[in-house]
């Protein structure tokens, strides 16, 4: 029988790796941890319990994953003696017990739906003998992660979760085989959790979705993204952003939303992953490269302050020199503030694993710096736009360099650094709006002066 009590006093450390759902779920997991009565602390050399939630998303991501969670073998022990290691996510969804020919330290394996289960298995861990695994990667009849207790790692920004999983089935991608079909939240649990959240104190909020475009399609017939966008502003929230977004659901309607509620930041991530339509259909991602184009066109209408950042892979299997040309001009004209560019990483399982593809390395590379390059200069010329104005800043916490230094991101999600008064405390700002006149615009975050108090 299970008692949540046998797991008082251990004490936990979770390490995260990957998207904004497994940065959730991580706060999920403490939530669960702390109710039962357990203690985080700073270091995996003090914990009791090892968290790793993993993304199984890009190749380094489990090279990482083997890497830390392997070095638990050889790791000090806990003060207790004993120390279980536990790995979540995406990784843990597609492997199960099969982990355990590549990390030798792992104890417990949960999958993407088995948050819940958590405790219990590490209960059974802790009473068990070394070397056994612990599994649990069930995937049906289960609840949304958002209905168990949780431990933000901000208390005035959260991560709202609209809906699980994926229908797109891009070639390149393991993400609805490891987090199953899309399958959305109740409209009315949505705006309830947002309206606690904004009691709580809470002044961002991002919504989050594998495509949060296609929200209440599974549910109600017809997507309700609009109407959601809607019905969270009218909670108080102050600030409001969304992602993922894929391009071929982006509807007017949404885009009026956007323009509409001044809550909804002016800032939008719209993964295009290549500027070739024969790449682009080789992927699946059911848009050519003129749709992509056409939605960024029809939200500079609508919103002409608006930014934009994107994912851009560089080497899928059958990329030529032309079609990497019009990944460099689609990057041109859309006119990116920033984007995460990746060399193509073959992920077993999907259709794309098994294409051929014959282009060297170095040829790859070389197009990715030339990419990267094209990228910086767009961030830099981006950020002169927001020279010697005042931008509005939610503030984060202090730089690594100087405690006197406040970090935050305005509305269109830059990086913006400022110093505060001598005789001020940094405490007196997280967590805060502030107004800051920008004096320097670099490439990837602005400096400037504070303007008036925090509000």
């Amino acid at each position: 029988m299970f008692e949540a009590s046998e797991l008082v006093g251990k004490t936990y450390h979770i390490k995260t790796f990957g998207c904004q759902m497994n940065l959730h779920d991580s706060e999920r997991v403490s939530g669960l941890l702390d109710a039962c009565g357990c203690n985080e602390v700073l270091t995996t050399d003090d914990a009791d319990i090892v968290v790793f939630m993993t993304c199984s998303v890009r190749e380094n991501a489990d090279q990482k994953l083997y890497g830390q969670a392997s070095a638990m073998v050889s790791a000090p022990k806990p003060p207790s003696g004993k120390r279980i290691v536990a790995i979540g996510g995406c990784i843990a969804q597609r492997d199960g017990e099969k982990l355990k020919q590549h990390v030798p330290a792992v104890d417990v394996v949960f999958g993407t739906s088995a948050l819940a289960s958590l405790p219990e298995l590490l209960v059974e861990a802790f009473k068990g003998h070394d070397g056994q695994v612990v599994v649990d990667t069930q995937e049906e009849g289960r609840g949304f992660s958002t209905e168990l207790p949780s431990h933000r790692a901000q208390s005035f920004h959260a991560w709202v979760p609209i809906m699980t999983g994926c229908n797109n089935f891009c070639t390149y991608c393991i993400v609805p085989y490891v987090r199953g079909r899309e399958r959305s939240r109740t409209f009315e649990a949505i705006v309830r959790e947002c309206e606690r959240l904004v009691g709580d104190g809470v002044r961002e909020i991002t919504l989050l979705g594998q495509n949060v475009n296609s929200y209440g399609r599974d549910l109600y017939g017809k997507p309700r993204f609009a109407e959601l966008l809607r019905a969270v502003a009218t909670t108080g929230i102050e600030r409001l952003r969304f992602t993922s977004s894929n391009p071929k659901d982006l509807t007017d309607e949404t885009i009026a939303a956007m323009k509409e509620t001044p809550a909804v930041m002016p800032h939008l991530h719209l993964a295009v992953q290549s500027g070739s339509s024969r790449i682009l259909k080789r992927m699946n991602r059911s848009y050519t490269r003129e749709d992509y184009l056409d939605v960024v066109h029809r939200l500079k209408k609508a919103m002409p302050d608006i930014a934009f950042s994107t994912d851009i892979i560089v080497g899928f299997p059958g990329e030529t020199e032309e079609d990497f040309e019009q990944t460099l001009s689609l990057v041109k004209e859309a006119e990116y503030s920033s984007a995460y560019t990746f060399i193509y990483s073959k992920r077993p399982g999907t259709p794309a694993a098994e294409f051929e593809d014959d282009t060297p390395h170095e040829i790859i590379q070389e197009r990715f710096d030339r990419l990267a390059s094209l990228v910086a200069k767009q961030a830099h010329e981006a950020n002169q736009k927001d020279l010697h104005t005042t931008v509005s800043v939610l503030v984060e916490g202090t730089s690594k360099r100087d405690d006197h230094v406040m970090v935050g991101h305005s509305e269109k999600n830059q990086t913006v650094h400022f110093s505060i008064p001598n005789n001020h405390s940094c405490d007196e700002y997280i967590g805060k709006i502030v107004d800051v006149f920008i004096d320097e615009a670099r490439t990837w975050y602005l400096r400037g002066t504070l303007v008036g108090d925090p509000r």
